[in-house]
């Protein structure tokens, strides 16, 4: 049964002649009347979910809700996912289908890992949050493992992607205020390249390259300058000048459209910032943690940078980010330069570690590395024919078709036929970031529906 607790913050005197009390309880709020005193209450409802009293929520009724509850800063697809495992998911109809999205290249091991879930349920039950005050266990191993597999000799935690830009930013500006010899005024510009995307927070907004993103909260941090990707003359020029504190890259862009930096690229950028004495810093959140087949991007190309960011796939699903620095950078920063109450938490470290454990593993990033090659090849011999496919790119398991017309009627025939995949670039681009588990069975029968799927790309063109 439901009970509702009001706490009065005047004192009431037993009910008597004139004075009239009442509570009326409306959907999803309260409003408690007295005359002619003026109380403010605060009623807790103990409200069993549909699950648990029995009920089922409708698709049809989850949506409508959050039309009337939440801000609308998400065009959403017409799908309420009810639960997971492994590479499928259910919708609250019961109706399966292959994820090919996981989550946004979040969900690595999938839905539902038995490791994953004990790693958090065991750390859930003994220890879950404790702010950066104090010392925990779990953020010191973490710790530990993402310096022992990188470039990196000390990490800074978020709780996201954008976060930790964020956190590179102020890291750079810092890095070059200490390091700029006396007299001498400290570079403060960042260069970013076209179709990048470093994040929604209003640093890392300013180092977005889609105006569309920016232009609404405009004015944004002022100092950045995009180049095109891959121009490494333009790059280079700018970086000489000595106005620049930082260089802002992806290895490989997801948002942007799947497109993969060059090592002659990444070189030039290298050794111009060693010469200018600007940072490199190398954006891994979406294509880190390997998802290439390789634990990180920049492995393969044998280019390190002095900054690393990740995100995504590191907790498996909850939400954690991650700065790795050199001990060079690292010196730059005191206490107080920068912080967090919930980075590093030991719920998400834990859960973190049990990840990490698991795709740093040789023989699982060989496993991902020839499962992507063979999803690429088995993609263009089904697709590549095709009018409307113009190229087929990736590297790994993420993996991108751009078409010559917009994606969506694509994605939504996929997505009718039982299989998720998610747009990038222009609109124009199928991105494919499945869990890194995926079996090539499943691999395979997605290339099946995309396939299928591929003749409304006529249908809708020729609307």
């Amino acid at each position: 049964m439901s009970s509702i607790h009001l706490l009065l913050n005047n004192s009431i005197s037993p009910a008597s002649g004139g004075l009239r009390r009442s509570v009326r309880l409306e959907t999803g709020r309260f409003s408690v009347q007295m005359s002619p005193v003026k109380v403010i209450a605060c009623a807790a409802l103990d409200v069993q979910s549909p699950a648990a009293s029995g009920g089922k929520l409708e698709s049809k009724e989850v949506m409508e809700a959050e039309a009337r509850i939440l801000v609308g800063t998400y065009a959403r697809a017409p799908l309420v996912l009810a639960s997971g495992k492994g590479c499928k998911l259910y919708d609250t109809e019961g109706r399966e289908y292959l994820d090919l999205t996981a989550g946004i290249a979040v969900n690595a091991l999938g839905h539902g890992d038995p490791d994953w879930v004990r790693a958090v349920t065991a750390q859930a039950s003994t220890l879950t949050h404790v702010s950066n005050i104090y010392y925990s266990i779990p953020q010191v191993e973490l710790a530990k493992r993402l310096v022992a597999c990188s470039f990196a000799d000390r990490v800074f935690f978020s709780n996201s992607g954008t976060e930790a830009n964020e956190a590179a930013i102020k890291f750079a500006r810092k890095f070059q205020r200490v390091w700029t010899p006396d007299g001498k005024q400290p570079p403060t510009d960042f260069i970013a390249f076209s179709n990048c995307f470093h994040g929604r927070t209003i640093g890392a907004l300013a180092l977005t390259s889609k105006e569309h993103y920016r232009s609404p909260f405009e004015p944004v941090m002022p100092g950045v300058t995009f180049l095109e990707y891959g121009n490494v003359k333009a790059a280079t020029e700018l970086i000489r000048s000595g106005s620049i504190a930082a260089v802002f890259v992806e290895p490989i862009q997801g948002e942007g459209g799947i497109y993969s930096a060059t090592k002659e690229f990444l070189q030039s950028l290298r050794s111009v910032c060693d010469d200018a004495g600007a940072l490199l810093v190398f954006d891994e959140v979406q294509c880190g943690l390997g998802r290439t087949g390789y634990l990180w991007a920049h492995e393969a190309y044998g280019i390190f940078p002095d900054i690393m960011t990740l995100a995504k796939p590191l907790a498996g699903g909850l939400p954690i980010g991650a700065v790795l620095v050199s001990e060079r950078v690292s010196a730059a920063i005191n206490h107080g330069d920068h912080g967090s109450t919930f980075a590093g938490g030991p719920l998400v470290c834990n859960a973190a570690i049990t990840v990490l454990d698991k795709i740093s593993k040789p023989r699982f990033l060989t496993s991902v590395k020839n499962k992507g090659h063979d999803f690429k090849e088995t993609l263009k011999q089904k697709l590549g024919g095709h009018p409307h496919v113009k190229e087929i790119r990736g590297l790994g398991l993420i993996i991108g078709i751009e078409l010559d017309v917009p994606a969506s009627p694509l994605v939504d025939a996929c997505r009718d036929s039982g299989l998720l995949v998610l747009t990038a670039g222009k609109g124009n681009v199928v991105r494919l970031v499945p869990p890194l588990i995926i079996s090539e069975e499943e691999l395979e029968r997605a290339s099946e529906i995309l396939l299928q799927c591929l003749p409304v790309l006529d249908q809708s063109n020729s609307n």
